[in-house]
C-alpha cells in the first residue's frame, strides 16, 4: 500500500479498477460507485465508476502534457482528489425534481464526501498536508466553476483559497469535464479557463493569497498584533468592506494589542481533544463541555438537557473573551453551522 501510493508521486496512472482494488478495504464507498447513477444529460457515460475512470485518464493526460509541472505529494494529492471527488454520490444520489423535470441528483454530494473522507484517509500512509489538499479538493470541486457563473468578487476568490488550492482544483476540474459526456462541456471549460484568468488576476495562482503591502505596514507590530490585523483584514476582504491594506490597519488597529483569542478543537469523541488541551494549553482558559456536563450531572457523558449545557458554555465564553483573556473551546465541533455560532 505504501509503495503503491508513493508512486502517485511519480509517474503511476493506475486504472480506476486498480484504485478500488488497492483502497476499497479502507474506502470501502468505492466498491459502490459501480452501483451509482447519473442523469444521463450530464453524464450520459454512465454510473459513477465509469465517470471516475475516464477522469483519472483525462488527468493523466494533463500530468503529461499542460500539467506536467504537477510532481510529488501534489501528484499525489490530485489523483486521490480525482479518485475520490464523487465518492459523496454513493449515499446521497436520488430522483428528484429539477427546472420542472424528474432527474437524478446528488445534493451535497462533495460536503459528504469530504466528512466521509476526513476520517477513512487517515487510515492510509499519507502525510497530513496531502490528506488536507485532497479534503479541501473533493469538498471543493464545483466552486471554480460557481464562482464564474455566479459573478462573484475577489472576496469569494480569497475565501475558496483558503479552502483548496486554487491551481489545482482548476486541473481537478478541468479532469472532471473532460472525463464525461453530457451537455455544454465546452462552455464548462470556457467557465474553468475564466476561473484561472481570475486566480492569476488576484495574486492567488500557485500559492496562498497575501493582501498586497500589508507584510510591511505590519513589520514592527507585535505577533500578536500581526496575527490580529491580517486575520481581521483578510475577513473584511472576503466580505467586500475594505480593499487596501491601509484600511485595514486603520479599522482594526484599536483592539491589536488588547483582545480576546479563541480556539476551536474539531474531532470526534474519544480522539484525544482533552488530552491535548492538558498537553499543550496549560496556560488558556478551557470551556468544555464535558466539564460542564460533570459539573452539572456529575458525569461527562451524560447528555441530559443539552441546550443547558451550550448556553452554559456560551456564558462563560462571553465572559471570557471580554476580559480579553485566550478560551479553548473543547468539544467535538465536527459540524460547520456548530462552529460557525
Amino acid at each position: 500500500m505504501r509503495h503503491w501510493l508513493q508512486q502517485l508521486q511519480i509517474d503511476a496512472t493506475p486504472s480506476i479498477d486498480e484504485c478500488v482494488a488497492m483502497l476499497g478495504t479502507e474506502i470501502v464507498w468505492l466498491n459502490d460507485l459501480k452501483n451509482t447513477l447519473q442523469d444521463p444529460t450530464w453524464h450520459a457515460e454512465g454510473n459513477v465508476h465509469i465517470h471516475t475512470g475516464m477522469v483519472l485518464n483525462a488527468l493523466y493526460a494533463l500530468l503529461r502534457t499542460e500539467a506536467t509541472h504537477i510532481q510529488g505529494e501534489q501528484r499525489q494529492a490530485l489523483i486521490l482528489a480525482a479518485l475520490l471527488h464523487d465518492v459523496g454520490k454513493t449515499r446521497c444520489t436520488r430522483w428528484m425534481e429539477i427546472r420542472g423535470q424528474r432527474r437524478l441528483g446528488s445534493p451535497d454530494h462533495e460536503a459528504i464526501g469530504r466528512s466521509y473522507l476526513a476520517f477513512q484517509l487517515m487510515k492510509l500512509p499519507l502525510s497530513f498536508s496531502v490528506i488536507w489538499t485532497v479534503l479541501g479538493l473533493v469538498g471543493e470541486h464545483q466552486m471554480p466553476k460557481m464562482l464564474v457563473v455566479q459573478q462573484m468578487t475577489e472576496g469569494a476568490y480569497i475565501a475558496l483559497s483558503r479552502r483548496a488550492d486554487m491551481a489545482l482544483l482548476y486541473w481537478l476540474e478541468c479532469a472532471d469535464m473532460q472525463g464525461r459526456i453530457g451537455e455544454n462541456i465546452p462552455q464548462q471549460l470556457d467557465y474553468l479557463e475564466l476561473f484561472r484568468k481570475h486566480c492569476h488576476a488576484y495574486g492567488m495562482w500557485q500559492k496562498s493569497y497575501e493582501l498586497a503591502g500589508l507584510a510591511e505596514l505590519l513589520a514592527d507590530e507585535s505577533d500578536a498584533a500581526r496575527t490580529y490585523l491580517r486575520a481581521c483584514a483578510i475577513d473584511a476582504l472576503q466580505r467586500g468592506r475594505i480593499a487596501l491594506a491601509s484600511e485595514a490597519v486603520a479599522r482594526f488597529s484599536r483592539y491589536k494589542d488588547e483582545h480576546g483569542q479563541l480556539f476551536l478543537l474539531c474531532g470526534p469523541s474519544g480522539i484525544g481533544k482533552s488530552r491535548f488541551v492538558v498537553q499543550q494549553c496549560q496556560h488558556m482558559t478551557v470551556v468544555s463541555l464535558d466539564d460542564i456536563r460533570e459539573e452539572l450531572w456529575g458525569d461527562r457523558t451524560c447528555q441530559d438537557n443539552p441546550k443547558l449545557v451550550v448556553t452554559t458554555a456560551q456564558q462563560r465564553l462571553k465572559t471570557h473573551l471580554r476580559n480579553q483573556e485566550t478560551v479553548v473551546w473543547d468539544a467535538t465541533n465536527l459540524r460547520q453551522d456548530y462552529r460557525m455560532r
